[in-house]
């Protein structure tokens, strides 16, 4: 009966110990990229699609403004498509969906840049900006079957408080109305960025299912360790939220491949913090035979 006993109060401890180590608690599987909004031709078929990862493709971008070349205005939340959608037309999302039950495809709002000028946030009101967001948006997602959205506003000519309340009624209305089933922010180290994106975080935090931290915006000379503290940090910011890791393949920022990148999401893994990675772009990549795409996968597909 002793004997029985202690194995018994083993066997417990071995469980509970597997509970609470941190290799067990929140790694994930999940991959994003972000595609089209360089226009160098990629395809949703040329991307390497590991079968054991949760895939999103990212389509860049929707931007409230007009289509005109020579100088885009805003238009108070009737958003206009500005991706290659030569080669990421609605038949092509509806066929890489098909081969790939693991993909599915956002759109992304916002940018930096459209006709090479800034892309401001700026809605007349509160309330026409989102009934216009949601019927312009609904239709494109519709059109396109697309499954999430992702928010990439990066510059503002609004305070925190409109921003907060235009974005997080979108994405009650389209959640609600079973529009999207997922969506993500896409925030940068940047005060008058984290200031607008905090703020949604606190009041909407609940509806936003990932954090695509682009943490290739710190500096090129970042560090495995930097980088490590980095997350830490907007971990902290956002908190409760999946944040996403990041790379960027046109080489312009952050902890790259070659100074450790890989091993920094190595160990956040070990750590069991890896909430998944997102590259921008799939555009970028091209050129490269998708070479980190690939690695990335490799590592998200033993993840869990």
């Amino acid at each position: 009966m002793a004997s029985s006993n202690l194995l018994s109060s083993l066997l417990l401890l071995q469980a509970l110990l597997t509970l609470l180590s941190p290799a067990s608690a929140a790694n994930s599987n999940l991959f994003a990229e972000y595609i089209g909004a360089e226009f160098k031709g990629v395809t949703f078929s040329d991307v390497p699609i590991n079968p054991g990862v949760d895939f999103h493709f990212i389509l860049s971008f929707a931007i409230d403004y007009t289509t005109s070349s020579n100088s885009p205005t805003p238009t108070n939340g009737e958003f206009n498509i500005f991706w290659d959608t030569v080669n990421l037309s609605p038949s092509q999302v509806a066929a890489i969906k098909q081969s790939h039950g693991n993909v599915k495809v956002a759109l992304s709002l916002g940018g930096a840049t459209v006709s090479s000028q800034p892309v401001y946030f700026q809605p007349s009101s509160i309330d026409s900006w989102v009934d216009n967001a949601v019927d312009s948006l609904t239709k494109i997602i519709q059109q396109y079957h697309l499954d999430g959205i992702d928010i990439d506003y990066e510059q503002f000519q609004a305070d925190d408080d409109t921003f907060t309340e235009c974005i997080g009624q979108l994405l009650t209305r389209l959640k609600n109305d079973g529009v999207i089933s997922f969506a993500s922010i896409a925030p940068f180290a940047d005060t008058q960025v984290q200031s607008h994106y905090l703020a949604l975080w606190k009041k909407y935090g609940h509806l936003i299912d990932y954090v695509n931290f682009q943490f290739y915006a710190y500096d090129a000379s970042t560090t495995v360790s930097q980088f490590l503290s980095y997350f830490a940090e907007q971990s902290s910011n956002y908190d409760g939220g999946k944040v996403l890791v990041s790379l960027t393949t046109d080489g312009s920022g952050g902890l790259s491949p070659q100074n450790g990148f890989f091993r920094a999401c190595s160990t956040l893994k070990n750590q069991g913090k890896l909430n998944g990675i997102f590259i921008w772009s799939a555009d970028d990549s091209k050129s490269n035979g998708f070479v980190y795409e690939k690695q990335a996968q490799n590592l998200l597909a033993t993840a869990r």
